[in-house]
């Protein structure tokens, strides 16, 4: 058995809807055809050029002209004291650092005069042990309480008991609760 195949029939409405699309396709072909030969006769600048945009406002233009003479006026104030600022800041770093040795230099100075000072109330101090306790006694008195508590605190305690042993109870005393009262408003904790 063989088999048949279907036959196909081409009828008039078929004939008609292939001409009809033929025609619409020639049409459409020629509209493209057209628009591609119209496209190639343009200029490539054509298409990117700017649109024509109105001119602002006067006023607006003067005030925006106002505004930034006025910005780069600032603007230069502010780059002026900056420069000021960074040559005040190396004048005062160097002033410092001139401080600094200064007070490096008195220090060293102050020691000096301290040590000097000190030993010279060791040699004073030295004297007034080495003398006879009725004489240093006598020159005692005539120091004021505070002068002469300074000296018998850095005595001996033996030659500071002899020369207040030769004064007058009244120098003494006074120069006794001078010694006595030296440490007595220091906190005890």
């Amino acid at each position: 058995m063989t088999m048949r195949l279907p036959r196909l029939s081409i009828g008039p409405l078929t004939i008609l809807a292939l001409l009809l699309a033929g025609s619409g396709a020639l049409r459409f072909g020629e509209a493209v055809g057209t628009a591609m030969a119209l496209q190639a006769e343009k200029p490539e600048h054509a298409q990117s050029a700017p649109l024509d945009c109105p001119a602002p406002p006067a006023r607006l233009l003067e005030a925006l002209r106002t505004r930034e003479a006025q910005i780069s006026a600032r603007e230069a104030a502010l780059n002026d004291r900056q420069a000021a600022l960074a040559m005040s800041d190396q004048a005062i770093t160097a002033r410092i650092a001139e401080l600094t040795a200064m007070e490096a230099s008195l220090k060293e100075t102050l020691a000096l005069a301290d040590g000097a000072a000190e030993r010279d109330l060791t040699n004073l101090t030295a004297v007034y042990e080495a003398m006879k306790p009725a004489e240093a006694a006598a020159l005692f008195e005539t120091m004021g309480p505070e002068f002469a508590g300074r000296f018998l605190r850095r005595m001996r305690p033996d030659a500071a008991a002899a020369i207040l042993s030769g004064m007058k109870s009244e120098a003494a005393y006074s120069i006794s609760v001078l010694v006595a009262g030296r440490n007595a408003t220091v906190p005890k904790q």
